[in-house]
Parts: C-alpha cells; structure tokens; sequence
C-alpha cells in the first residue's frame, strides 16, 4: 500500500452550468468517503492548456498535501496519455492529461519523482465511450490514491524526462527593452505579465509601456507611461500601474479599473517595457471637460 491522502485538489475546464464537476466529484466521494475535494478552479476557457497550466503553476505552493487533479484535456479519447506524477517524497501526486497542463506546477512543485501511464484499467470506471475520462480514468485514480493504493499499481512507469514540457513563454531582455508577454487576465482587468520585478528593477520608476506589435491594416500599439507601484491604491486616476502581484510577477493595473480594457490587451499580447528616454513627458495627463454654470 501506499500513503493515503486526505484531499484532492481540481481544476478543470469544465465550468458549472451542467454535472460534470458533480459528476467527478461524487465519483471520488463513492470510492475515497474521507476525501475532502478542493475546487481550484473550473473556469479555465475551454480546451485552453496554456491558461490551465499557469493557474495550476499559481496554485500549486498553496494547495494542501495529496492528490493533485487537473483536466483540461482537448485530445481525450486520442492517443496522448494518462498519468499520474509524484512529487515532494510523496506527498503530493499530480493527475491528468500528458500535454503539458502538469509540467509547470511539477516544476514549482520541486520536479517530478515517479511517474506511471494509467494503463491499470482494474483502477478506471467502466465507460460507455471515452470521452469523459475525467470521470472515468482520473478521479477514479485519484480516488483509490486516496484510498492507499501505491503509484506503480496504476500502469507503467515512464522516466519523468519523457513526459510533455509545459509552454511558458519566456521574455526577451534586448539590453535597453524587454519584450514580455501577457500571461494572463484576472476578472478585475489586471494583465499579469512573465516578468519579475528584480528583471526590471533597472529602469527605474516609471517606464513605458507599448502593448501589441504593428500589424498590415491591424490597431495600432497602445503606449503609455507606466508607474511602479506598491498596492492598486497608489496607482493615479487615469494612469497606468505596475505591480508586483500575488504570484510575484509584473502586472498592469488601474486602480478600480480595468488595464485590459483600457490598453486593449488580452492574453498572448505582447508588451515592451523600457525606461523613459530624456525627451519623453514625465507627468500624466487625463483631459478634463467642464460644464459652464
């Protein structure tokens, strides 16, 4: 036997307007009574690995010891694989799809240990087709992991070097710039950017910011001047802010507004950031239109 563990943690891409996240919830719930489940989150946009893989990577130093389950899986049913991943000496186990959605949480997580293909149909729910294998293949999975079964009882190991990479995008440091991109958007418009605050330490207080690239017939980039601030608050009315947000990144923000409407950008755009040159305007200026009495 294995170790048991107390608590599965999920995300998906299923949403909540139909039984799916019940159905594999009630499915652990039947097989391991004394797990707790976690939602982390089932709003990953669907099919979307990327997003689903840097919300697991956020997630991860938080989440409790145990049972790791993530589905967001656009080649179920194919012949990408099923797996399972140990981490920490243990204590942790990560389930789901082989494309990339685990490997950057495995990453933070300290990096793989064992790893098995859910290859043991004895531990899978018996299915009418194979389209639903969050329910059939990984919370059963994570349920009899719960229960004590050991790892290498589930399939057939794989050395973890054989497992997909997860896709991060990584910035671009060309001395006097760097080229960044936006890696995500909260619900309050905040653009999380893949660069950390010591990467632009260099530039001083205020940069600017130019968000999207020039295309044939495309809009034009947004540029802006930009503030580096401690807390959404010291951000100015009508200005830009950068932040370093909760997970330790560079965000664009407004105060109480939302910097992904205003500098019309979403997920994947691109965004230089640079110190301001000696002939750039160092103010902020919003116009103002007043009424006569």
């Amino acid at each position: 036997m294995g170790r048991r563990h107390e608590t599965v943690s999920f995300l998906s891409d299923f949403g909540t307007r139909d039984e799916c996240v019940g159905v594999v919830k009630a499915v652990v719930r039947d097989l391991a009574p004394h797990a707790r489940v976690i939602d982390l989150t089932h709003e990953i946009p669907p099919f979307d690995v990327r997003a689903g893989s840097l919300a697991l990577a956020r997630a991860i130093s938080y989440v409790p010891n145990g049972v790791v389950l993530a589905v967001v899986d656009p080649g179920v049913g194919t012949s990408r694989r099923a797996v399972a991943i140990e981490v920490a000496d243990g204590a942790g186990v990560l389930v789901g799809p082989d494309n990339g959605l685990l490997a950057p949480a495995v990453a933070m997580a300290g990096g793989a240990e064992r790893c098995v293909v859910l290859t043991n149909a004895e531990f899978h729910l018996e299915a009418p087709g194979v389209t639903f294998a969050g329910r059939d293949v990984f919370a059963s999975v994570a349920a009899h992991l719960c229960n004590g079964v050991d790892l290498a009882e589930l399939g057939e190991s794989i050395e973890a070097e054989l497992l997909l990479p997860g896709v991060v995008p990584l910035p671009r440091d060309e001395g006097d710039t760097i080229l960044c991109e936006v890696l995500w958007v909260d619900r309050f418009g905040n653009c999380q950017l893949n660069v950390g605050p010591d990467e632009i330490a260099h530039f001083g207080d205020r940069l600017r910011v130019v968000v999207g690239t020039p295309t044939g017939g495309g809009a034009d980039p947004v540029v802006r001047i930009a503030s580096r601030v401690g807390t959404y608050a010291e951000v100015g009315v009508g200005a830009v802010g950068l932040v370093t947000d909760a997970s330790g990144m560079i965000s664009l923000v407004l105060d109480r507004r939302s910097a992904a409407e205003e500098l019309s950008a979403s997920a994947g755009d691109q965004v230089l950031l640079a110190p301001l040159g000696d002939d750039e305007p160092r103010g902020v200026t919003s116009p103002v239109t007043l009424r006569r009495p």
